[in-house]
């Protein structure tokens, strides 16, 4: 259960949610409600699909290119580091969405880079490999679809929550979330360090 828990939180503050809604808000702005609840769902399951593939093959990916788990642990955590700094100052990309109809923007760019940018993806690779068992895995698993169905429900109640926070309201949480992402990148490439180091 602490691994469902521990997983769970870490997932849903690396995905950035409030900064991922805020996007798509802005993406949605002149779209009807049911054209956002529409593409709210397709976001959730492309980001599902795409972050399970990430979990599940990580460890392969690692064994193909030679790369040890400690050296992507850095790597991660400096690019998850340089997207908090982003959400803090405000300057995270959330890509343009010109003339296009709404409904093309699930895959690209709400699923990647918007919801699962090069930090997730880092982090899910290490994770990935960083499961001992098959427990472990079905519970980290399962912790990372509820982190998802957790944000998928944040963007279909989209609407609602614009009209209770508001975007100033949106902003200050995104922040707050960037704070805490760069708390963790710094856990994450001191864990690299001091395992590389053998201290």
């Amino acid at each position: 259960m602490d691994i469902f828990i521990s997983t769970f939180l870490k997932m849903f503050f690396i995905m950035t949610p409030f900064f991922v809604l805020s996007v798509f808000l802005t993406m949605t702005q002149y779209s009807t409600s049911k054209e956002k609840k529409a593409l709210a769902i397709k976001v959730t399951i492309s980001v599902v699909v795409i972050s399970l593939i990430l979990l599940f093959f990580g460890k392969h990916i690692f064994s193909v290119f030679g790369i040890t788990l400690d050296a992507f642990r850095i790597g991660a955590g400096a690019l998850l580091f340089l997207a908090a700094v982003d959400l803090v100052k405000g300057t995270k990309d959330g890509g343009k969405v010109g003339n296009k109809d709404i409904s093309q923007l699930a895959v690209v760019p709400l699923a990647i880079p918007v919801t699962i940018g090069p930090g997730t993806i880092g982090i899910l690779l290490v994770m990935g490999a960083s499961f001992e068992d098959t427990s472990s895995m079905l519970m980290g698993s399962l912790a990372l679809v509820w982190a998802v169905l957790v944000i998928g429900i944040m963007l279909y109640s989209s609407s609602l929550i614009e009209r209770i926070i508001g975007k100033q309201g949106l902003l200050v949480i995104s922040k707050i979330t960037g704070l805490f992402l760069a708390a963790l990148s710094a856990q994450i490439v001191f864990t690299g360090i001091k395992n590389f180091l053998g201290l």
